[in-house]
């Protein structure tokens, strides 16, 4: 088992979009973030479950789908980072997930 990192742009991610949705539905806005973190929590046992990203190459991040929301991550033997929270319909850049991963570790 492994442990959950959020980084701060990740949590600040989901922050933003839950706020959009908050617009128009608190309640639905509360239950995707409840959704969200449950759905991230199922890779402390199975941290390479996520599929690999389309839009890049390799094998380094790895996404969980939870509509409208892609949740990017990255993990080694110890640790799940997350790294990034997108609506589903967005395609990400390799430079935003360059910088995030480099991010002090907390």
């Amino acid at each position: 088992m492994v442990e959950v990192v959020w980084s701060e742009p990740a949590l600040a991610d989901l922050d933003a979009i839950a706020d959009y949705i908050a617009l128009d539905n608190p309640d639905a806005a509360s239950r995707l973030v409840q959704q969200v973190f449950r759905h991230v929590d199922q890779l402390v046992a199975h941290p390479p479950s996520g599929s690999k990203l389309p839009e890049l190459k390799g094998w380094r991040y790895r996404q969980i789908i939870e509509p409208p929301c892609r949740v990017i991550y990255r993990h080694d033997s110890e640790s799940v980072y997350i790294l990034h929270v997108v609506r589903s319909e967005r395609l990400l850049q390799r430079s935003v997930l360059n910088k995030r991963s480099k991010e002090p570790k907390k």
